[in-house]
């Protein structure tokens, strides 16, 4: 049986939880110098990228609400497959600027797919 789409948002707003309680309080020299921190963030960036793809491939029209969708999947395939090419400065980036849009979004798709629902 496959998930709801609701389910594959809800995996999303957690892992995204989950990096901004991870990296509360530090700064990018701090977030760069914990292993611990920069190994969690990226996995659970993971897990966003891969929800993302099963959304992709089973719901393309709710996954074309989601901006930057693609680049979201690319970032995943990167920290997945290219780990010596990972730049702490452009994790960093991902969770101060694109994180919180990505939030909003889904919080907002959710909503509406809720509403459908009721």
């Amino acid at each position: 049986m496959l998930r709801d789409p609701r389910a594959y948002l809800n995996d999303i707003l957690e892992a995204a939880a989950a990096i901004t309680a991870a990296t509360a309080g530090l700064d990018e020299d701090t977030y760069r110098r914990s292993r611990l921190v920069r190994s969690s963030t990226e996995r659970e960036f993971i897990i966003i990228g891969e929800a993302l793809k099963v959304v992709a491939r089973r719901n393309p029209r709710l996954f074309a609400a989601i901006p930057k969708g693609r680049q979201i999947i690319d970032f995943r395939n990167l920290l997945t497959h290219e780990y010596l090419n990972v730049s702490d400065r452009i994790v960093w980036g991902a969770i101060q600027t694109d994180l919180p849009i990505l939030v909003q979004h889904c919080t907002q798709l959710l909503s509406e797919l809720n509403q459908e629902t009721s």
